[in-house]
């Protein structure tokens, strides 16, 4: 009974405020689409009952479905899901960063032929040959006021060179009546 008691105590306000905290980390989700929810690796009772308060449309329903969703996010960390919401947000310095050196190397490596050099001595494992089709099928593109198709491919394949891919977040992650 004494060690209950040596464990911090806190306070009703402040337990108040982590749930209600936790309530909103959920609401949250609610506004991902499916395949981004899937992403995050949510226990399944969760997932199932964020994919259901996107069907309800009656207000107090919705309200139940919050307090539940919010029950169910207080047996789980909430940290990782935290992150990742803070990556869709563009919170994220470090992912920022990533994203500005890969654009500034994809801007260096169409405006300059000996820019390639350099990336390869910094990225030995970068396929060349895929490398110089692309910047040269997106100078055409640029030349020929063309749609960026492989301009973006560019930046998806530099992305994946530097290492970026498994902190790659898409545009398309929050529904698009949602967000």
């Amino acid at each position: 009974m004494n060690n209950q008691n040596e464990q911090e105590w806190i306070s009703k306000t402040r337990m108040k405020k982590q749930m209600n905290d936790l309530q909103d980390l959920g609401v949250q989700l609610t506004k991902l689409s499916a395949e981004t929810l899937k992403k995050i690796n949510l226990p399944e009772e969760l997932l199932e009952a964020v994919l259901a308060h996107k069907k309800i449309t009656s207000n107090g329903a919705l309200k139940r479905q919050t307090q539940y969703i919010g029950r169910l996010m207080r047996d789980i960390d909430p940290a990782p899901i935290e992150a990742y919401l803070a990556r869709l947000r563009g919170d994220n310095a470090a992912h920022n960063a990533l994203m500005q050196r890969i654009e500034q190397a994809r801007v260096r490596l169409i405006a300059d032929d000996n820019a390639i050099t350099a990336f390869i001595a910094d990225y030995p494992n970068a396929d060349v040959g895929k490398l110089r089709t692309l910047i040269r099928n997106t100078r055409k593109e640029q030349e020929q006021n063309k749609p960026p198709k492989n301009f973006r491919a560019l930046f998806q394949e530099l992305k994946i060179i530097m290492g970026g891919e498994s902190e790659t977040i898409q545009n398309n992650d929050y529904d698009a009546d949602e967000g």
